[in-house]
């Protein structure tokens, strides 16, 4: 046994080190249970738990739908549901074609890694999504950051690049809403920057979809169907199901059918979730209510928690930045111990020095849960 527990230690003795010395940065990850008042989640409208998706899923099982898909969408993966799911969220978004993907950071690896291709330059925001980081990683495509929310910068780079003699196709990827800071990008200004270059945008709406735009469509509604540009919309978030949708023009799905890898060699969604996704995206219709009702919650936050140092951002996502990695979760850690899912976030997820806590809003919170977490913030950050 002293043998085997030797060995062991030595096989894996540089990974022990290194999660020591996260340990001793406050940067150790854990999973932890949920528990608690909602100010973590992504579920912005409620709809996880929703009564309404839950009896689609039922009816769904009851016409035979499967839970698994059963190999990827190239061979018998294939589900009627991911194809109506397909047809449904093009025509809700407005745009030629769509394509379901089991997460939404295997379709942003999908789309920088599949279509930019060599001779290309990719400018993106400096504060883009991890995923797309992978994308930019495995791509054959010159890349360059550009300033956070710089429509200049985003501009100079690309009259820059051609300046040298580049002819190769620009792209340009951004999110709408930045899930750590909770500002919203310049669409309409980025969008003339498209076309003053010829460019296709790569448009990350991840955080915004469902929340904001006529139906809850996004902040990049108006620009969907336009042939230069192709809008992920996760499904995870305030749909309250899972998986992503790539909506863009035909030709672009079916080039990520043919060569997106990440597409290609996964197993299909669940054709249960696809179901969800479809009624989800009733539900975004029908019920606009939810929408207000968040709007309603972050003006009230807002006035609550703005005075405790939390930056009011106009959306539902709330950053109050403590700096130090210790002293953002040792706040994080008093705030759950009263009963406030509140987490502290850390390096590498945000630039080094600016470790903060991540207020998200949801309407699994009330206006009353809002007034007690600032009493307890105030407490806390003594």
């Amino acid at each position: 046994m002293t043998d085997s527990v030797t060995r062991t230690g030595n096989l894996w003795s540089a990974h022990t080190a290194d999660l020591a010395a996260l340990g001793e940065k406050a940067r150790l990850r854990a999973l932890t249970p949920r528990r608690g008042i909602d100010f973590a989640s992504n579920d912005y409208l409620a709809m996880s738990s929703s009564p309404r998706l839950a009896t689609a899923v039922q009816k769904a099982i009851a016409r035979g739908v499967p839970l698994g898909s059963g190999g990827s969408r190239l061979l018998r993966g294939n589900d009627p549901e991911h194809d109506a799911l397909e047809e449904d969220a093009a025509r809700f978004f407005g745009c030629e074609s769509a394509l379901f993907f089991s997460a939404g950071y295997a379709a942003n690896v999908a789309l920088l890694s599949t279509l930019p291709q060599r001779g290309d330059l990719i400018v993106y925001d400096e504060l883009v999504h991890a995923s797309m980081h992978e994308g930019l990683r495995l791509t054959r495509a010159t890349s360059i950051s550009a300033s956070h929310n710089d429509v200049q910068s985003f501009d100079d780079a690309a009259r820059e690049w051609r300046a040298q003699g580049n002819t190769g196709r620009i792209w340009l990827a951004f999110e709408t809403l930045y899930s750590m800071d909770g500002d919203m990008a310049p669409v309409a200004d980025m969008a003339r920057v498209a076309e003053r270059h010829d460019a296709v945008m790569l448009i990350d709406e991840a955080h915004a979809t469902g929340v904001f735009g006529p139906d809850g469509r996004g902040l990049a509604v108006g620009l969907d169907g336009r042939p230069d540009t192709i809008v992920l919309r996760t499904c995870g978030k305030a749909l309250g199901c899972e998986g992503a949708l790539v909506l863009g023009p035909r030709v672009v799905r079916d080039f990520l059918v043919n060569r997106g890898r990440p597409f290609i060699f996964s197993t299909a969604p669940s054709p249960l979730v696809c179901a969800a996704v479809r009624e989800a995206l009733h539900m975004l219709a029908d019920e606009p209510e939810r929408r207000e009702d968040l709007c309603n919650l972050v003006t009230h936050a807002e006035r609550v928690l703005a005075p405790h140092g939390a930056h009011a951002t106009g959306s539902h996502i709330l950053p109050l930045i403590l700096h130090e990695d210790a002293r953002t979760m040792a706040v994080a850690a008093t705030l759950q111990a009263q009963g406030f899912d509140v987490r502290g976030i850390r390096p590498p997820t945000v630039p080094q020095g600016t470790s903060r806590l991540r207020i998200s809003l949801t309407l699994n919170a009330t206006c009353a849960d809002v007034d007690a977490l600032g009493a307890a913030l105030a407490d806390a950050l003594k």
